[in-house]
């Protein structure tokens, strides 16, 4: 009976032993098989400390977060994971441009003003009229009161004057 409950007691032991000795993945060996996993979305990064996986970065979207997440949490060894990234804001939508912003009666009337001056150029960029060309000083000053009685209010005087 003295053997049987010595058996007993020494197998329990043993038992206790073997579980206890199970065996532990280190930190690093989490932290290449978490960074093998992440490397699909080059915008996001993961550290491992203590069995936990701390997942950072950029996602495009939330189903790809929350793959990345699953698959995180699917490493043996894995405790948790810690969230900390985050979504792409949606691109802005493109602006939508216009044929013009100058009424065409108004840069008709600025050509007619400056049609005496042939290197002088009225054109619509970025929504605002522009005048471009070379001139002399005494030809820029013409332009410009001539443009300036028209009242059509703010313009881009861009002419270069020799």
């Amino acid at each position: 009976m003295k053997k049987t409950i010595a058996m007993a007691a020494l197998a329990v032991a043993v038992s206790f032993g073997a579980i206890s000795c199970k065996k532990k993945v280190s930190d690093a060996d989490l932290q290449t098989q978490a960074t093998t996993v992440v490397t699909s979305n080059p915008n996001a990064s993961v550290e491992v400390k203590e069995g936990v996986a701390h997942l950072s970065g950029t996602f495009a979207d939330q189903q790809s977060k929350d793959a990345m997440i699953a698959k995180l949490k699917a490493i043996s060894g894995v405790k948790d994971v810690m969230d900390m990234s985050t979504i792409a804001a949606a691109p802005a939508a493109a602006p939508v441009e216009t044929a013009s912003a100058v009424d065409p009666a108004v840069q008709k009337k600025v050509q007619d003003a400056v049609k005496d001056f042939p290197s002088v150029k009225v054109e619509v960029v970025n929504g605002q009229l522009t005048l471009t060309g070379n001139v002399s000083a005494l030809q820029a000053r013409k332009i410009k009161e001539s443009v300036d009685a028209l009242k059509i209010g703010k313009y881009n005087n861009n002419l270069i004057v020799k």
